[in-house]
């Protein structure tokens, strides 16, 4: 078991690199313990191949400082909320231990992404469940339940629920989403273009960036939304 401060669950490689790198760095840089698990190899995506987004996402992993990447081999595209792919995550999530998770928007313009969230949502419920039995390398998992499950903004606008100032981290986000060349770099090769090779698209990732810490007064944000009602616990926490 390898218990990490926050668990990072998205579907595809390159997920948490876009929607919060420069938070995962920020957090590993205040000495929090991160670690990341995709459920796909993004097998369906335009260009590139399982193979070489394996090694783009470790890259981007070391970039980021994550403790581990773990990959759960889900049918990209055919996923499914159900007990089989929730216990996969279950499991996971048994074996890291974290306080909060940080998973895909709740709706988005892939079809993946909400989808994604909803089963990641529900499969951290149900890891508090003492009943739902679980064995990993041969022993049972204790039950266990993150405290918080956050869901990050990808390319749907969602009015977010709190913003992540990512100032002193956003050259960080960039840099490992870079890693990821197959996906975002036209340059050579015989695979088709596509938007996300396109100069527009690193325009757009930056203009959300700035977007949202211009909201809260900063360079760069990142932002959340929550499943629950939020609290503060004095006024003084309160950034406006």
């Amino acid at each position: 078991m390898t218990k990490v401060d926050i668990l990072v669950i998205s579907v595809h490689p390159d997920d948490a690199e876009l929607g919060c790198g420069a938070t995962i760095a920020k957090h590993v840089a205040e000495g929090k313990s991160v670690g990341i698990v995709d459920l796909t190899r993004g097998e369906l995506g335009t260009r590139g191949t399982p193979e070489i987004r394996a090694e783009e996402a470790e890259e981007g992993r070391k970039i980021m400082g994550a403790t581990f990447r773990e990959n759960l081999g889900m049918a990209d595209g055919f996923f499914a909320n159900n007990q089989e792919h929730q216990l996969e995550i279950i499991k996971s999530i048994r074996s890291h231990q974290p306080e909060i998770v940080l998973t895909n928007a709740i709706s988005d313009r892939h079809p993946d992404h909400g989808r994604a969230a909803q089963l990641i949502r529900d499969a951290c419920f149900y890891s508090g469940l003492a009943k739902i039995s679980t064995v990993q390398d041969e022993e049972e998992q204790p039950a266990w339940r993150p405290k918080k499950v956050y869901h990050f903004i990808q390319s749907n606008y969602i009015q977010p629920n709190f913003v992540v100032d990512v100032s002193e981290h956003w050259d960080t986000k960039m840099k490992a989403i870079r890693a990821f060349k197959s996906q975002f770099d036209g340059g050579g090769g015989d695979d088709p273009q596509t938007f996300l090779t396109t100069p527009l698209f690193m325009n757009f990732i930056e203009a959300r960036g700035k977007e949202l810490g211009h909201a809260i007064g900063a360079a760069y944000g990142e932002g959340f939304t929550v499943n629950q009602q939020m609290g503060v616990n004095n006024l003084w926490d309160l950034r406006l």
